[in-house]
């Protein structure tokens, strides 16, 4: 895909580019004609230190940053790790949004996370709610961690005329997914339990919390295609969901992943262990009127590429 030259001329960095989300990134910078991207390697840039960002900088040269590293996790690994995902994903933000400004980078796309929104936001998300109360207790360190780019952002656009936008995409899903159990996310975690159980003969998965609360998940591809267009076609300060207007309850989630993998024994919730938030699914109406974003991948058919994916590159 070639978008009128916007990417032949401009040298990009995407952090986090060799991740899941990155590398679909990357891909689709490609195919729309960019020429010179650079992606740092975790082995070699620490983004969490100054002198690590700086030295990235130098040698990247951007005038676009795609900032997607993050320390991320399901609710298991931000219980665990709520020091981590506070102090690593704010000095990493805050940092490198700051190097970029003083180096006058032309645009800085910071990617949130839907777990910035307060625990009792209305159903659909809505952006003018974000600031209405405090986030989910399990994930309201790394949730406030990323909103802070958010403010500064905004800051840095009042009174420098920075160009930085923020994004808030959905859970994200799809081939190529984390499926460690220490640190995957739901859809991940839930294949590979069931897969693992229906190989071993298992009698039954044990799932957290009772299964009613809803997820909203979005296709990694449809995200990717969400933030560049974001980064092709908005300038604005205000804040943007990236979703897919599919609300699904944890418990269907349970039952289509044993179905799909093949898993036919007893699910057996564990309510002792925390639900999360009660419900998410977001406002998709700001991505499609200020950049013409709306997602293409439909659950059903996303699912099972995950599911496939993962049989195929397990070992």
């Amino acid at each position: 895909m070639n978008t009128n030259g916007f990417w032949q001329s401009r040298r990009v960095c995407v952090t986090g580019g060799a991740g899941f989300l990155g590398s679909v990134v990357v891909d689709k910078l490609r195919q729309r004609g960019a020429q010179d991207i650079f992606v740092p390697c975790i082995e070699e840039y620490n983004l969490v230190q100054l002198e690590s960002i700086q030295s990235m900088l130098d040698r990247a040269r951007p005038d676009i940053i795609i900032h997607l590293a993050a320390q991320v996790g399901g609710i298991g690994a931000n219980r665990e790790h709520p020091a981590e995902f506070f102090y690593n994903n704010l000095l990493m933000g805050v940092q490198l949004i700051h190097q970029a400004w003083l180096r006058r980078i032309e645009k800085f796309v910071a990617i949130g996370t839907i777990c910035a929104y307060p625990k009792f936001t209305p159903v659909p998300f809505d952006e003018n709610n974000l600031w209405d109360g405090y986030p989910e207790e399990t994930n309201a360190p790394y949730g406030l961690a990323k909103k802070m780019m958010l403010v500064q952002a905004q800051a840095y656009r009042k009174q420098y005329g920075f160009n930085t936008i923020f994004l808030l995409p959905e859970n994200l899903y799809g081939p190529g997914d984390n499926f460690n159990p220490s640190a995957s996310h739901v859809i991940p975690a839930l294949i590979r339990k069931c897969i693992e159980a229906q190989e071993e003969g298992q009698a039954e998965v044990v799932v957290w919390g009772d299964g009613s609360p809803t997820r909203e998940f979005l296709y990694v591809d449809d995200a990717a295609e969400g933030i560049l267009l974001a980064a092709e076609r908005y300038n604005g300060e205000q804040p943007v969901n990236l979703g897919s207007g599919h609300e699904v309850t944890i418990k269907d989630l349970v039952e289509m992943i044993a179905h799909l993998t093949g898993f036919t024994g007893r699910i057996v919730w564990d309510p002792s262990m925390p639900n999360g938030q009660l419900r998410r699914s977001v406002s998709t109406r700001r991505a499609a009127e200020y950049f013409g974003f709306q997602a293409c991948m439909p659950f059903e058919e996303g699912l099972p590429r995950a599911i496939e994916w993962f049989r195929q590159h397990r070992k």
